[in-house]
């Protein structure tokens, strides 16, 4: 059970964040959180303790494989994974997805039917494209122009018998919108497709639990999440050992997740990994969540979302007081359906101009599609720059937010 009376110490948070120190306004979160100390000190301390080949028999070896083993068990406790070997690690959400769409190409005939949104950030998207090669046929599920939203009935209009997988973002890294992946996933299953989820924009701000998503492939990258440059893939490990291997050809088809990974995972960023879990225990601990470890978790999560929510409404209610701005995404908080990424237009104005009078002041935003290329040209947004982007985190604060509020009004009023 979790006290909700014990408030989030952000003095302490802070400071396990070395960058934070140098007062800078970092809030351009949604390309890339800052790194906690802890998830540095243990990258240094495996390069400098444990760099060396595993696999042999002397027990420097055998050491350094138990830490890359408790890197990918911390993993997959921090996403509730049922089985730790379903956790496959690797360069970047991009790589990981490339990897795993060629394992499934196999396995493609001609006439399968992929569903992909047009509101994903092009590695949820590209990389289902190119099993066109085999035959398969891409169906967009585009947003409703109006809402925002992706609505549930134009998806059942294009499910059938022939859909194969389904391709999703949990919250776009524009809109800021949580998607409900589990009915998703329920309808996808229902014609016998599978679900593919990107996290990148999501795991930040609520915690992952992989199987409660419904999703058979859940994707998201640590350097999102106060960790290091690297990303996870899960699987479901039936749906894993039934892909073809990317890897050596004696490598058994069912050494998971081996066989995905080809040339490995690079043991230090691994390591590192496990700080997050350990900030995120650490966290909820302070706060007086008392049991296992994913408790402690959702206490940190569950306290990082009342943070993140006051500082998005209070830059929310800014822009919903300018005539000449318009949101992208939903206007406020209030339904919980909305991560604290926010994206918004100046009438009469190109974006990068109101960044680069930011830029001034050591702020941290940005301007432009941010890799979901089709949404902003979906939205008729990309002769103006594509939009303004503030990315807030946990570790932010109201001070900082009233710093770019200041800078804002003498950008646009």
């Amino acid at each position: 059970m979790t006290p909700t009376t014990i408030p989030l110490n952000l003095d302490h948070v802070r400071a396990e964040f070395p960058a934070l120190s140098n007062g800078f306004a970092y809030l351009d979160n949604a390309g890339g959180s800052q790194v906690l100390r802890r998830v540095g000190d243990r990258v240094r301390d495996y390069l400098l303790t444990s760099s060396v080949q595993l696999g042999a028999s002397y027990a420097h070896s055998q050491d350094a494989g138990a830490r890359v083993l408790a890197a990918r068990r911390s993993v997959a406790t921090l996403i509730n994974a049922a089985h730790d070997d379903e956790v496959v690690m690797g360069a970047a959400t991009t790589a990981l997805m490339f990897q795993v769409t060629q394992a499934i190409l196999p396995g493609i005939q001609a006439g399968d039917e992929i569903i992909v949104t047009n509101t994903d950030h092009e590695s949820n998207i590209g990389a289902w494209l190119r099993l066109q090669s085999a035959g398969a046929v891409l169906r967009f599920w585009n947003v409703n122009p109006d809402t925002l939203e992706l609505d549930l009935a134009d998806l059942q209009a294009l499910l059938s018998p022939k859909v194969k997988w389904v391709a999703m973002t949990h919250a776009s890294n524009i809109l800021g919108t949580i998607n409900p992946v589990a009915q998703v996933a329920e309808l996808a299953h229902g014609v016998g497709a599978r679900l593919c989820v990107d996290a990148v924009a999501y795991a930040p701000h609520r915690l992952v639990d992989v199987q409660a998503s419904g999703a058979d492939l859940y994707v998201f990258s640590f350097y999102k999440v106060f960790g290091p440059h690297f990303a996870v893939l899960w699987g479901r490990r039936e749906l894993l050992l039934s892909l073809a291997s990317l890897n050596h050809y004696f490598i058994s088809n069912d050494t998971i997740p081996y066989k995905l990974q080809p040339g490995n995972v690079n043991y230090e960023l691994s390591y590192g990994c496990i700080g997050i879990s350990d900030y995120l225990e650490d966290v909820g601990a302070r706060l007086g969540a008392v049991g296992g470890a994913r408790v402690k978790m959702q206490a940190a999560f569950d306290a990082f979302e009342k943070q993140e929510d006051l500082l998005a409404e209070q830059l929310l209610t800014y822009l919903r007081s300018k005539k000449n701005v318009r949101i992208i995404g939903l206007p406020d908080t209030k339904s919980g359906r909305r991560v604290p990424t926010i994206s918004f237009m100046v009438d009469g104005m190109q974006s990068e101009a109101v960044v680069r009078h930011t830029d001034r002041f050591g702020i941290g935003i940005r301007f432009g599609d941010f890799y979901a290329k089709r949404l902003i040209e979906f939205l008729g947004l990309q002769d103006r720059g594509g939009v303004v982007r503030v990315s807030i985190a946990h570790y932010n604060t109201t001070t900082e937010i009233a710093h770019l509020i200041h800078h804002l009004e003498e950008a646009i009023a």
